[in-house]
């Protein structure tokens, strides 16, 4: 999968991954794709509403250590 841009979001607790997130989704192109590398565990459940409010597609999550990716592209 291309990732067109990385964000790296560990040490950082909710809202700031979000917010963090959003504003890199912000200055992307339409297709593009963002991996968001956090360390806090509510992101998980944040980063699937973050989605759906928003309309953006997640595209994958997964935990790899103390680390929680999520890869989104936005719409």
């Amino acid at each position: 999968m291309q990732i067109d841009k990385e964000l790296d979001a560990r040490g950082l607790n909710c809202p700031l991954p979000i917010l963090k997130a959003k504003k890199a989704l912000s200055d992307m192109q339409s297709g593009q794709t963002l991996r968001v590398v956090a360390t806090d565990a509510g992101s998980m459940r944040d980063f699937q509403a973050f989605a759906k409010q928003t309309g953006n597609d997640l595209l994958e999550q997964q935990t790899v250590g103390a680390d929680f990716i999520h890869v989104l592209r936005r719409r």
